[in-house]
Order: C-alpha cells, then sequence, then structure tokens
C-alpha cells in the first residue's frame, strides 16, 4: 500500500462518514502572523474553533502539509540523524466543529486503524489525560483496559502555542515489539516501541495570555495523523526514510551522486535523509509562495538549501543540484498536489540561485575561518565562540566541520559562548513571531451592533438611494444631532455608498435633506456590519432618525469600477506571461490609478512589461461583458479558473467576477464592460519586499495623460537636440559617439602632456648626501599620481621621490623609495608619518610607498623640507 493509497484511504474514509473534504491550506499562513509555517492540520480552522468564523460544514477531513523548522515547533537539528524527526511531513486529520465529540471521534480512529490502516488490532495501545476519566471509559469498547494508560498534562493536554486553542488528548500507539524495547508499556517505554502515530485532540477551551483556559463556543475535535510515520509502521520499516516517497527521493539523489544508500552508515546516510526531506520543505514552500532571504520564513528556507548543499558535498555534490530532484518529488506528490507541477520550473530556477550564491559565501567563509585560525594560532587563543558562530550562522559552517580544522590546526573552540549564542538565536527565532492573541473583536461599535441591525449595502448599481441616519458619531462620541462646521461619521440603515475593502477605497458623495449637507469624504467598515460615512457637515444640521439622500460621486465610482476591473486583467496577463505562481500579495485600487503586489522573484524585463501590457489592453479592446454572481463556495473551490486567495474568509455563498478570461471572488465594485476602462498604461515596477514584484498603473484619461506627458518630453528633447522627435535616437547615437571620439582625443593628449611632465621632473633631480631625490609640486588628477611615481622611478632607478597636489583646499603627498634604499632603513610611511601633521591630515602605507591626505595645502614646501631633513640624517 502506496503513501497515495493511504491518503486517498483515509479522505475517501471520512467522506463517507459526512465529512467535507477540505484541500490543505498552503504551508504559509497567510493570515496569521503567530505561525512562521503551518505546522498542524487544525491551523486553517482556528477561527472556527474560536467561534469567530463560520463554515457550512461542521465536518471536515484533510491531508495537511506541515513544516516544521523554526519557532516552537523546531525538529532542525535532528533531521536527517533520527529515524523520525522531519521538517515536512503530512497530517492526515478529521475535525468537528459542534458536532460530535469524544464518542464518535474514538470510534471513527478506531475504525480507521484498523480498517484503511489495516494495522493488528492487537497491537494498538492508547493514552489518555490522566483526568479524563470519558474518555477512558469510551476506548474500553475497543481496546482492553490493560492497553489504555492515563499520562499528564505534559504528554496529553495539546495546545498550537501559548495561547490558542487547546484540550486533552488521547494517543494511538503501536507496539512494535520487543526488539525495540524491553518496556512493556508506554508508561516506562521511551516511544522505541510505543510509537504514537495518531492523535486525538478534544478541544474544549481558548488558553488566553493569563494562562486561563475558557470554554470554546462550541466543543470540538482536532485530529492529527502523521502519514510518513502511519507509512512507516504498515511497511514494516524503523525509519521514515524507508518509506515510499522519501525513499524514492532517497533513490534521486543515488542517481546524482553516484553514491548508494545505506541506512546503516552513521556518516553518509544522514546526508541523503538531510536532502530528501529539505527538498520537500523547501518545493511546497516556494509553491505557496515563500521565497528565501535573510528574515523570518525566508531565513529558515534559506537555512534548509544551504543545510541540504552542506550535506551533498559530503555525497560529492558541489555543484548545484537540488533542482535536479524536483522531478522526482513531483512525480510522487504532484497528482494529489497540482502546485508542485504548476510551480516545478520557478522553484528550480529560485533553488538554482541561492545553492550558487552560497558557493560564493562559502568561499569567503573558507578565507575567513582561514584568517580566524591563523589569529587565534598568533595570539595563542582558543577560536571564538563568537567566530564560529558567525561561520556558522552567517556562512552555514556546521559546528562540526569548525571543530575539526580547529583539532588540526591544534587549537580548541569556545563552545561555551558559541552555545550561548546558539540559544539567544533561537530564542530570537520563537519571538520574531508577531504574537498577536487569538481574541474575540471588541471595539466601539461591539455594544452598538447589538441593538442596530446591520447597515444594508444596496450594490455597485445603485447610486443614490433614500436612508434614514441611525446614528452619528461627533469627537469620538455617539450623539444625536451633527451642526455645521462640524466632522463627524453618520451611519445609516442602508447605503450605496461602497466602504473600503478588499484594496479598493471607500466612496465620496453626499448625504442631504433638503438644503442641509454633509460631504462624504471616505467610507469605512471598521466592524462587520457597520458602515461609517465620515465627513464634514457643510449646511444646515442633521439629527438622528432624519430621512436623508445618500449620494455618490457617480464620475468617481466609475474610475474606481474601471481601476479595480483593468486590477483582475493585470492578475490574468501576469500569470499568462510570468507563470501560475503568480499571487496578489495585495492590491490599491483608487480613482486615479491602481497598484498591485504579487509573487515574484526578479524584475520584470520591458519585454514582459510590453507583453503584459498588450494582453490587458487587447481584453480591453474585446469590450467583454463584466458578470458578478454568487455561487456555493464548494462550487468555487471545484472551478480550478476562479481565483480565490488564501488568508481571506469566505462564507458558504461567495461572489465571482467573471470576466470570462479572468474570474475571481471578490465583493468590489466592478467596470460593466471591459471597453470602459479605455487603455491601461504600466506606471513603473519596483521590488516591495523579498520575493514580492509591485506594479503601478494608470487606466483611461489617466493612461493618456501619461501618454501625452511622455510625448510632451520628447518633444522639448527633440528641441533641445535640434531635431525631430522621429530622430532622437539617431541624433543622440551620433552624440554619444562624437563624445566618446573627443574623449579618445583628450585622453591622448593627457597622456602626451603627462609624458612630457615626466621627462621635466625626471631632470629635477637633486642630490642629499649620496641619495637622488625629486621634490615636485605637481598639476595631476589624484587617480594619476601613483602611477607617476611608479613611471617616475623607472626613469631614475634609484632615489627618494616625494609628489604633492593639490584639489581644491586640500593636498595629498606621495613618497616612493626605491628598494635598494629602503634597505638603508630609509622608510615611506615613516616620511608620512612625520609631515601628516604639517599638513593637517594622516595617510599610510608600506616601507616603499606611502601617502598622505591632509587640509593645510600652504604646508607643501615645509612638508618637502622636513624630508629632506630626515634623508640627512639618514645618509
Amino acid at each position: 500500500m502506496s503513501s497515495q493509497e493511504i491518503r486517498r484511504g483515509f479522505l475517501n474514509y471520512f467522506k463517507s462518514q459526512s465529512h467535507t473534504i477540505v484541500p490543505s491550506s498552503p504551508v504559509i499562513p497567510h493570515n496569521d502572523p503567530t505561525l512562521l509555517f503551518t505546522n498542524a492540520g487544525m491551523n486553517q480552522f482556528k477561527d472556527v474553533f474560536l467561534g469567530k468564523s463560520k463554515r457550512d460544514y461542521t465536518r471536515a477531513t484533510t491531508t495537511q502539509k506541515c513544516i516544521r523548522a523554526g519557532g516552537k515547533h523546531n525538529d532542525l537539528e535532528n533531521v536527517g540523524h533520527t529515524s523520525r524527526h522531519l521538517t515536512f511531513f503530512e497530517m492526515l486529520g478529521n475535525f468537528s466543529f459542534g458536532d460530535y465529540f469524544k464518542k464518535e471521534a474514538i470510534g471513527f480512529a478506531f475504525d480507521v486503524t484498523t480498517h484503511v490502516f489495516a494495522f493488528d488490532p492487537e497491537k494498538i495501545w492508547v493514552s489518555v489525560y490522566e483526568d479524563d476519566d470519558e474518555a477512558f471509559e469510551l476506548w474500553q469498547k475497543y481496546i482492553p483496559v490493560k492497553r489504555i494508560v492515563r499520562l499528564g498534562e505534559k504528554d496529553n493536554f495539546w495546545s498550537m502555542g501559548d495561547t490558542g486553542p487547546c484540550g486533552p488528548c488521547s494517543e494511538l500507539l503501536y507496539d512494535r515489539g520487543p526488539t525495540f524495547s524491553k518496556e512493556n508499556s508506554p508508561l516506562t517505554d521511551s516511544g522505541e516501541r510505543f510509537l504514537e502515530f495518531w492523535n486525538l485532540v478534544f478541544m474544549q477551551f481558548n488558553k488566553n495570555e493569563k494562562k486561563e483556559l475558557l470554554p470554546l463556543p462550541k466543543k470540538s475535535i482536532d485530529t492529527g495523523s502523521g502519514l510518513e510515520r502511519v507509512m512507516m509502521l504498515k511497511m514494516g520499516v524503523d525509519s521514515v526514510f524507508l518509506t515510499d516517497v522519501l525513499r524514492g527521493l532517497i533513490a534521486e539523489v543515488e542517481n546524482i551522486s553516484k553514491v548508494k544508500y545505506d541506512p546503516f552508515n552513521c556518516e553518509l546516510a544522514p546526508a541523503f535523509n538531510v536532502i530528501a526531506d529539505h527538498i520537500r520543505s523547501l518545493a511546497f514552500a516556494i509553491a505557496d509562495g515563500a521565497i528565501p532571504s535573510n528574515v523570518e520564513r525566508g531565513y529558515i528556507l534559506r537555512k534548509l538549501i544551504r543545510r541540504a548543499f552542506r550535506y551533498g558535498k559530503m555525497l560529492g555534490l558541489n555543484k548545484p543540484f537540488l533542482s535536479k530532484i524536483l522531478p522526482k518529488l513531483t512525480s510522487l506528490m504532484g497528482d494529489d498536489f497540482e502546485e508542485l507541477k504548476a510551480n516545478e520550473s520557478r522553484t528550480a530556477e529560485i533553488l538554482q540561485i541561492e545553492e550558487e550564491s552560497f558557493i560564493k559565501t562559502l568561499s569567503k567563509a573558507n578565507n575567513l575561518l582561514s584568517q580566524i585560525v591563523e589569529e587565534a594560532k598568533k595570539q595563542k587563543r582558543k577560536i571564538l565562540g563568537e567566530e564560529a558562530f558567525k561561520l556558522k550562522d552567517t556562512y552555514g559552517f556546521p559546528i562540526e566541520e569548525i571543530l575539526l580544522i580547529a583539532k588540526d590546526a591544534h587549537l580548541e573552540v569556545d563552545l561555551a559562548i558559541f552555545n550561548k549564542l546558539e540559544e539567544e538565536a533561537k530564542e530570537k527565532s520563537k519571538s520574531a513571531q508577531n504574537v498577536i492573541l487569538q481574541k474575540f473583536d471588541q471595539n466601539q461599535f461591539a455594544d452598538f451592533t447589538k441593538t442596530h441591525k446591520p447597515t444594508t449595502y444596496l450594490g455597485q448599481n445603485i447610486l443614490e438611494s433614500p436612508a434614514h441616519i441611525i446614528a452619528m458619531i461627533v469627537n469620538d462620541k455617539f450623539t444625536d444631532e451633527i451642526k455645521e462646521g462640524e466632522e463627524g461619521i453618520i451611519i445609516l440603515d442602508t447605503t450605496p455608498f461602497y466602504a473600503e475593502m478588499g484594496g479598493q477605497i471607500g466612496d465620496t458623495g453626499q448625504i442631504t435633506k433638503g438644503a442641509n449637507l454633509f460631504i462624504v469624504n471616505d467610507t469605512k467598515s471598521p466592524y462587520p456590519g457597520v458602515v461609517t460615512h465620515i465627513g464634514k457637515l457643510e449646511k444646515g444640521k442633521l439629527s438622528k432618525q432624519d430621512k436623508v439622500l445618500a449620494s455618490v460621486n457617480k464620475e468617481r465610482r466609475q474610475n474606481i469600477e474601471n481601476n479595480h476591473s483593468a486590477t483582475h486583467l493585470l492578475h490574468y496577463a501576469l500569470e499568462k506571461v510570468l507563470g501560475p505562481h503568480v499571487k496578489q500579495k495585495g492590491s490599491l485600487v483608487d480613482d486615479k490609478r491602481l497598484r498591485f503586489d504579487f509573487d515574484h522573484h526578479k524584475a520584470l524585463t520591458t519585454a514582459e512589461i510590453r507583453e503584459v501590457e498588450t494582453l490587458v489592453n487587447k481584453k480591453i479592446r474585446e469590450n467583454t461583458e463584466v458578470k458578478a454572481y454568487e455561487i456555493p463556495y464548494d462550487e468555487a473551490l471545484k472551478q480550478k479558473e476562479i481565483k480565490q486567495f488564501f488568508g481571506e474568509k469566505y462564507s458558504s455563498k461567495v461572489r465571482v467576477v467573471d470576466m470570462q478570461s479572468s474570474k475571481e471572488l471578490c465583493g468590489g465594485a466592478h467596470t460593466s464592460f471591459l471597453g470602459n476602462i479605455g487603455f491601461f498604461k504600466i506606471l513603473k515596477e519596483m521590488s516591495v519586499a523579498k520575493g514580492v514584484r509591485r506594479i503601478e498603473a494608470v487606466s483611461g484619461l489617466e493612461a493618456e495623460k501619461l501618454v501625452y506627458q511622455t510625448e510632451d518630453l520628447l518633444e522639448k528633447t527633440a528641441a533641445l537636440l535640434k531635431t525631430v522627435p522621429a530622430k532622437i535616437e539617431e541624433t543622440v547615437s551620433s552624440m554619444i559617439e562624437s563624445t566618446a571620439s573627443l574623449n579618445q582625443k583628450m585622453k591622448n593628449l593627457r597622456k602626451e602632456h603627462v609624458k612630457n611632465l615626466l621627462d621635466q621632473v625626471a631632470c629635477k633631480i637633486e642630490k642629499i648626501g649620496s641619495i637622488n631625490a625629486i621634490f615636485q609640486e605637481l598639476d595631476l588628477n589624484t587617480d594619476e599620481l601613483s602611477s607617476f611615481a611608479d613611471s617616475l622611478m623607472q626613469k631614475i632607478k634609484s632615489g627618494v621621490i616625494v609628489l604633492a597636489l593639490q584639489v581644491e583646499n586640500r593636498v595629498q603627498v606621495l613618497v616612493k623609495i626605491s628598494p635598494d634604499l629602503v634597505k638603508l632603513n630609509l622608510f615611506a610611511n615613516d616620511f608620512i608619518s612625520e609631515i601628516s601633521p604639517l599638513i593637517k591630515g594622516g595617510g599610510g602605507g608600506n616601507k616603499e610607498l606611502a601617502q598622505a591626505g591632509g587640509k593645510d595645502p600652504s604646508q607643501i614646501k615645509p612638508a618637502f623640507e622636513k624630508i629632506k631633513d630626515l634623508i640627512k640624517k639618514k645618509s
């Protein structure tokens, strides 16, 4: 039985038990800043457990992609060296949101264990939380009491983090027999014989920041069974790396490295294991939108790449190799995780770039390590803990390798300081997560919604309608009246105004009652069911319960609708040009322009930008009707062409904006026909974060203005060049050629001038005792001084050359001494040290050549005299 068969058998079983099969969420938690990576099946349901959101199902089942390589759940250092630790794993799970509880969960688990996994029921043990009498009793229907054990909070009380959903749990364990341990009970076993393969969490509480356990709105079930561990037991092997998928990847590493895998080879087996594990974490994380970088989860990915590459070197893989394993991974898992197929080429490119970069970094690290060893020997000391930590943390050098090199050099490493810095780094990794406590939303409108119905938004097609004022706010307080000149907020029972949401800015307009006029400058929805019209009463007064006329600024709304639809077309075009990995990371739509942030690992070329613009404008010219309709969310999930955004919370009914070529779940306002957009033009493309690009663009009249501005610029440039716009390129090319020719002539003239000057200066030798010396102030460029001194020394063969030049209000002095005079203890750096105070500056160099810069050019002659005196004393 393969991993795929177990995966599909598990999901189909729970589907037959009225569970909805929910796709795995990405390994990048798009809407949960408490996590670096998705690390459990329940992550995507956290808000459901907390009562903050609802799904149109109460039973779910998933096979969740998980990564544990940072923060609280960090197994990285153990991966490859143990039989069970992984950074990437699949978590099979079934969930109940206020539907069934312990009785059914226990029954399902035993049924799957004995029928889908087909484990021998005589080998099954279970543990329950020490105080959970109910679970203890329920298990006795399936398991003899002698194989049910009670364990404490450490083992059998589960929580995802320091805060959030939690509850007692029950674990299913498989007895692998006395060959693994002589212990005959999980109570005394280390976990080798009685191996846990499924954890049932009876979700009852929400742990707050005070560590208080508050009852959840509804009792729920969260279970997790690691697929790799199930496969290990199913196949009867001792290590997860001998299961079908991981062993298949190891076989590919064997092919690439030409080294045979021996699971009992303590030196080389970990290298195969690490590579097989890490390639899965990397491929899934990059496919889900993560990019290697120096911060947060990007740092973890870079660490995985470098760790895998280092272990690859042990197998003789000294060139980038990770991308070569990707096709095998896709063949093993791509049928059930299509994102691997869709992103394979992009993932390969990113891995290649990262490995090439690390090779350069390693070269620098080797040089640094050589310097550190040399310095430690000179000073007769240990290699400092700080030095070792920098080599490991910055350059990816493993401490084991540093220790071996130190041993070869008869040096020790300060491991106490190294370990201290390692611990600090781990703590920093944990605290780097911006912990946002899981609480229910509460703000100033919470009480208001208890006594008032939600404001009804009338939809994008109604721009003017009668309404009643149900609340007003002035100076942050609810009031019954707003007077002329006052700024405030009006809340209506119904409104045609669109509140800022999903990147689209809020509407502006006016609310009137006869001559009484309130100008709406913005519209927001600060709390579910509340729409605030923010502005100023320009004339008269308005009171609570007044019947008013609400009117949206129509022209501005039309421009916003056009730009919003253009944003959808831009997303479509970027996917076509760059690939399916392009995912929206953020957007802003207003009446003047649009902004779109998206996943991509490098800047767009001019050709790519032009191709994107061409595609968008082609769709605009086709003038397709823009349709908006609602469908069940389950139906939307089945239609792969409909874009939806991870991190968004969708209800059971969702709104689709359909432009034929582009279909997205979107609640915003859109134009009725694409032709209304008129024209689309990209203003600029830039980077906003590692792996995230931003495009700013304009449409319609604003796009026309941009074209006119460009034309005006061309006209002005042509006038300055005394030509016409069509011949600007030709004229500039001609000017560049002329300038290059003139520059070459200037260089030749300069060269001739320096040659003549060299001949003149060479004739100005003066004798100081038996020593030839030249002292000369020159009119040269600073970058010519050193080469001039070299040429001059070639002419005079032996002597002391002292040259000076003035640059604005500064002076530069150079001293060059021939090797034969250096043997007589005449040193250039000594002379420079003596004259530096005179010129109010400083410098340095070596015995043959030294220079100094200073602020006092008037001291050039005294500096020359000072050096002459020094020569006299030496001669």
